[in-house]
């Protein structure tokens, strides 16, 4: 059984794609087995040999401890018996699935591939995908036959980035194969490392099918309390306010409103969308959730023109200080943030707009959107503060030390996510508002 192997030494994993989850993932199975880490990108198995962890997952000192063996070789992927694949999956320009990094991820796997082993992808894709696309690519490329000469299965990652609670371990591994023999050695291979357990999915496309559908259900539920925020707004009610009540009843739902980005909730439900529509069937509530998370940028942005109205502030060439750029709090990841979609908005009105996040690596900012970070010491007397991503640094800020930041009149506070008091800004002379 490949499972014994792998157990005694004589296989290897190797885990292709080494981001925020293929990393911490292949650390963990090297405390107990041979483990490759691979990526394509030469930087950063560098940072990785280094001990820098870029992803800040699990740190620097966890990762130069580690007996992971990084590469960039692909003749390191030779005598691989157990593959897993955990590349990204983003969305095209016009929000359709982009499988181009899990296809090339699949023909680097199929150039390796041998008889006897096993490919297991966690990349979130749309149901179908792995028997559909994968498998065909595989045995293009390895000259090799699914189901006899190699085995497939589908296990979906549940990483949630900067959270050091639900990790690899703790978080219950959903597996499937593409028969008896494959899922068993797959749902062994996940339990040395997972002590929450694995769940035995009935199928691939089960397995597929669930991931897409809980980044749904939250994009969903998220769209739900963001609605009632926009709405709200025009009653002149404080959604937290609102929240804070409901929640004293015990099936209450404790979600807030706010930005929907990053690589899943606003992601996944593109790629159920996608399939939905390929199958002949128009999707009503995730689309519309989808429409009104992608919606609450430019409504924050809305917001913030019409408080700098209010606070007689001439809208063309106002400085806006804008504090977070990563799609979610003390995580150092950019990718798919919505408040790029603020910074442009507001840019579009002639805002001078200064941007800064004391988590993210300036380097990427730059680089991804061509935005450079601004140090706190650094920003000019500014006509408004917008707390977009609640680090939890900007937590710790005082109403004096907001107030330092602003030119002479009316200081304009926009507090995306509420964690400032509104009574007490109010108190202090700010024109404050929150979702």
């Amino acid at each position: 059984m490949l499972y014994d192997d792998i157990i005694l030494g004589k296989e290897s994993i190797a885990v292709i794609g080494l981001g925020y989850v293929g990393m911490p993932l292949a650390v963990e199975f090297s405390k107990k087995v041979n483990v490759i880490g691979f990526d394509v990108n030469s930087d950063k198995i560098l940072k990785y040999r280094q001990g820098i962890d870029v992803t800040n997952e699990i740190g620097d000192k966890a990762l130069l401890e580690s007996k992971v063996k990084f590469s960039d070789d692909e003749s390191e992927l030779d005598n691989v018996k157990l593959f897993i694949v955990a590349v990204p999956t983003p969305i095209n320009s016009d929000k359709t699935p982009d499988l181009k990094p899990v296809i090339s991820a699949s023909e680097i796997v199929g150039r390796h591939l041998m008889k006897g082993a096993v490919v297991v992808y966690e990349s979130t894709v749309y149901p179908g995908t792995t028997e559909e696309i994968c498998i065909p690519i595989l045995e293009r490329v390895s000259k090799l036959k699914c189901g006899c000469d190699f085995k497939v299965g589908y296990s979906p990652e549940r990483i949630n980035p900067s959270d050091k609670i639900h990790t690899v371990r703790t978080i219950k591994k959903i597996v499937s194969g593409c028969d008896a023999e494959a899922l068993e050695n797959i749902a062994r291979v996940y339990e040395l490392v997972v002590d929450a357990g694995v769940y035995r999915a009935k199928s691939i496309k089960v397995a597929e099918a669930a991931k897409v559908a809980e980044n749904s259900q939250r994009d969903i539920n998220i769209a739900f309390m963001n609605e009632l925020s926009i709405v709200f707004d025009c009653m002149d009610i404080n959604t937290n306010d609102v929240i804070d009540a409901m929640n004293t009843k015990w099936n209450a739902l404790n979600f807030h409103p706010g930005l929907v980005g990053g690589h899943c909730i606003g992601v996944d439900p593109y790629y159920f969308i996608y399939k939905a529509e390929e199958l002949g069937y128009h999707s009503q509530i995730i689309m519309s959730g989808r429409k009104i998370n992608d919606y609450m940028a430019e409504f924050i942005v809305s917001a913030i023109v019409k408080k700098l109205i209010f606070a007689d502030k001439k809208v063309k060439g106002a400085r806006i200080a804008v504090f977070g750029i990563t799609f979610k709090e003390d995580c150092v990841d950019i990718r798919n943030t919505k408040v790029i979609d603020i910074i442009k908005g507001l840019a579009e009105y002639g805002i001078e707009v200064y941007v800064c996040d004391s988590v993210c690596q300036k380097d990427d900012v730059v680089k991804h959107y061509g935005i450079q970070l601004f140090e706190i010491s650094e920003l000019p007397k500014v006509d408004g503060v917008v707390f977009a991503v609640p680090h939890s640094v900007y937590k710790n800020f005082t109403f004096n030390d907001i107030d330092k930041l602003y030119n002479d009149g009316k200081k304009v506070l926009i507090d995306v996510k509420g964690i400032f008091d509104e009574e007490e800004a109010a108190e202090r002379g700010f024109i404050y508002w929150c979702l």
